[in-house]
């Protein structure tokens, strides 16, 4: 084989060699790139989840989306089974300092209200069962706590940032939709007093 022979193949291999780092590296780059996107993805799912931006805000005048979830005892409660009173549905966590602000006025006024129609229902999100236990038993609240362990009813009520309070009337509809730490004994019942008040009926004449 002549000198020249033998450095003209030296040269394709060099090439082919070259060509062939060149192609992994944008084999490596595109893997890089689809995990980065995988990535992603999963980050803005799980944000998704557990701030509840998959739902717009319920609408007030619509109808309350009807849930399942388990309480405190394990026994399943819904939102359907208390129509006929006025429900506060109270999105809310003990680690949540706003939240456990609104507790005890929430706990008056169930106290003073529970037999006149109407009801608390402390929607807990994405916490440990053992630890909302401890810090409901410390704090002596009754009202029922549900446990949205999924946060599917968090997000079904377009929760963003906790706590939210939705008040719901005696046929179903969302009457009152508050977002951050706003109650107190008298919000919740002004709030109540103007959902139970009947309608004026408009006299014959003036229909």
């Amino acid at each position: 084989m002549s000198a020249c022979g033998g450095e003209s193949g030296i040269k394709i291999f060099k090439m082919n060699a070259l060509w062939g780092v060149m192609n992994m590296n944008q084999i490596n780059k595109k893997r890089f790139l689809f995990r980065l996107l995988i990535t992603s993805i999963m980050v803005v799912t799980s944000a998704g989840l557990v701030w509840g931006m998959g739902s717009r805000v319920p609408a007030v005048g619509t109808a309350a989306q009807d849930f399942h979830l388990p309480d405190l005892t394990g026994k399943e409660q819904s939102l359907i089974q208390y129509r006929g009173k006025v429900v506060l549905v109270n999105v809310c966590a003990t680690w949540c300092k706003p939240c456990t602000t609104e507790m005890p006025a929430m706990q008056t006024i169930y106290d003073k209200l529970r037999e006149k129609r109407f009801v608390v229902l402390a929607i807990n999100e994405l916490e440990n069962e053992a630890k909302v236990r401890e810090h409901i038993k410390q704090h002596g609240h009754t009202f029922p706590v549900l446990m949205d362990r999924d946060n599917k009813v968090a997000n079904q009520f377009g929760v963003f940032g906790l706590p939210v309070s939705v008040f719901i009337d005696d046929k179903g509809v969302v009457r009152e939709y508050i977002k951050g730490g706003l109650l107190s004994e008298q919000v919740i019942l002004d709030t109540v007093a103007r959902i139970q008040k009947p309608e004026a009926v408009k006299p014959a004449s003036l229909q």
